[in-house]
């Protein structure tokens, strides 16, 4: 299979190609070529399948004439070697947990998915790699985790000062080695700017081979439709329609699950949660899409202004905005609203959830005023104990910290301040 850019000014390339490069050189979003779906049959006996079998299936037309079959299948073992748990929250909801794996964040899938890729390309190859990648909270510490220590590869992580938490600052700048944490002194949309110029930057790429561990890149966002198909086959005994809500940010992951959509989950709607940083809310009601600056919450993994991932939404249902509505719902809540769902949450079930899946719990119960008969599941994206402070304050509980957080509490910070991409630049070219 070739990917093609959504900006439809450079040529197709291969699944390697497309992880490599990571944006095109038009600018635009890499996009399969085709999304072939399985047949009814592997849906109707998916809670027969392993998590490892659902998984080859559903990204083998993707990879396959890339990443041999033996090898693809070692991969999805390395990646998917912890649980995908759905807790029942009410009588018709349930939240997905995406905790459980080194970093304790959804992004774990995506970011050694990719890694595991761009090792098993860069073998026998001289020319070194360097990842540079854009956080606002999470995605920092899993594409560290993921990347480390893997040979010919290098990674540089931005991320906005002041405005990740303490965990998720320790995950990206304790680990040394090939891993390189900046420290911008402004906020996402400005390590996003910075990162997107350097890709565009003719000078630099001269000298280096740069590539994304973003969700722009195929090999992180794909991945990500693995888990709605776990969820779906856990749930799908329930007898009712099956919807998402995912707390959105840069729409990387809802976009994938509706790439699971395309390839024939039976799933009818998604509901994308965001905290008020509402460009995507204010389009699904106006068509309008106006990009703005972003505003720091308590979530603040979905802190994006311009979400980068949107746009694949749009080409998976051809811009069309009618067809778009019937399979997306979305709304914003603001920070009381969060802390309200969180403490309810709680008393309720005895669920201790974080902000970002507590928005996402909000943006499910608000469809479901209108769609009663349906079942929910919100993702839980991140383990509570990475907002300590504002959960416990918020719920009145202490929280056990996990052995995963443990490891880096007492490990010394290293990081490079930088104001500007000009800093930036010189940074890539010295290293």
């Amino acid at each position: 299979m070739n990917f093609y850019s959504l900006n439809q000014n450079a040529p197709k390339v291969s699944f390697k190609d497309a992880v490599i490069k990571g944006i095109a050189p038009d600018k635009g979003l890499y996009f399969p070529e085709s999304i072939s779906p399985l047949p009814n049959s592997f849906f109707d006996q998916i809670g027969e399948l392993t998590n490892h079998e659902i998984a080859l299936r559903a990204i083998h037309q993707f990879v396959a004439t890339d990443i041999p079959d033996e090898k693809l299948k070692e991969i999805i073992a390395d990646v998917l070697d912890f649980d995908f748990p759905v807790v029942e929250i009410e009588d018709n909801v349930a939240t997905l947990e995406l905790f459980h794996g080194p970093t304790m964040a959804f992004k774990d899938v995506g970011a050694r998915f990719m890694a595991n890729c761009l090792g098993y390309f860069s073998e026998g190859e001289k020319s070194e790699v360097t990842v540079l990648v854009a956080t606002s909270g999470d995605t920092g510490g899993a594409v560290a985790n993921g990347f480390l220590e893997v040979d010919g590869v290098k990674v540089v992580i931005l991320y906005p000062r002041g405005k990740v938490s303490d965990i998720q600052e320790r995950q990206l700048t304790t680990l040394g080695l090939n891993i390189t944490a900046l420290e911008v002194d402004g906020n996402f949309d400005d390590c996003q700017k910075m990162v997107k110029t350097a890709f565009l930057d003719e000078a630099l790429l001269e000298n280096m081979q740069l590539t994304s561990a973003n969700s722009i890149n195929v090999a992180r966002w794909l991945p990500q439709l693995f888990y709605f198909l776990f969820a779906y086959k856990k749930v799908k005994s329930k007898g009712r329609e099956v919807i998402f809500s995912v707390p959105s940010g840069n729409f990387g992951n809802i976009c994938a699950g509706m790439v699971a959509q395309r390839l024939g989950m039976p799933v009818k709607h998604f509901v994308a949660a965001t905290n008020v940083n509402d460009t995507v809310p204010e389009f699904m009601q106006t068509g309008n899409y106006h990009p703005k600056p972003s505003i720091p919450t308590i979530s603040n993994a979905m802190d994006v202004g311009d979400p980068s991932n949107f746009i694949r939404i749009r080409h998976l249902f051809k811009d069309d905005f009618k067809v778009l509505s019937e399979n997306l719902s979305s709304y914003f809540f603001s920070d009381e609203e969060t802390r309200v769902a969180l403490l309810k949450i709680y008393e309720i079930s005895g669920y201790v959830a974080d902000p970002h899946g507590a928005v996402g719990y909000l943006g499910l119960k608000k469809y479901q005023q209108h769609h009663p008969q349906t079942y929910g599941v919100f993702l839980e994206t991140a383990h509570p104990v990475k907002f300590l402070d504002v959960v416990e304050e918020t719920i009145g509980q202490t929280i056990e910290i996990p052995r995963q957080i443990q490891k880096v509490m007492g490990k010394e910070k290293k990081s490079i301040a930088i104001k500007s991409y000009e800093e930036l630049k010189v940074h890539l070219l010295k290293s």
